[in-house]
């Protein structure tokens, strides 16, 4: 996936973590943001069949078990929970995006 710049922003930075969020709730947050990534791809767009539909939830998860676990590593110790609290919060990849500009 090209956008992981998203997550990424969302999970580094030079903000303390005050308040570490789970790590339930980073796993949360890259369901989240790989939904976000499937859907603004269009791999549910047309999913009519369920061939289709497992085809999109298989590719999910392997992208899924394939960031998991440095993905919750950087949340959990380089994001603060509000930061994580918004993104999980956010209806798309843009206002998940603008979780990182909020001070």
């Amino acid at each position: 996936m090209k956008r992981w710049i998203v997550a990424a922003c969302l999970c580094t930075g030079a903000w303390g973590c005050k308040s570490s969020p789970s790590e339930d709730q980073c796993k949360q947050l890259l369901d989240r943001t790989l939904d976000f990534e499937f859907k603004k791809a269009g791999a549910n767009a047309g999913a009519s069949n369920e061939a289709t539909k497992a085809e999109s939830i298989r590719q999910k998860k392997a992208v899924s078990d394939a960031k998991v676990t440095e993905f919750v590593d950087t949340c959990v110790h380089k994001t603060s929970k509000a930061r994580v609290d918004c993104g999980l919060a956010a209806s798309d990849l843009e206002a998940m995006a603008r979780c990182d500009e909020a001070k």
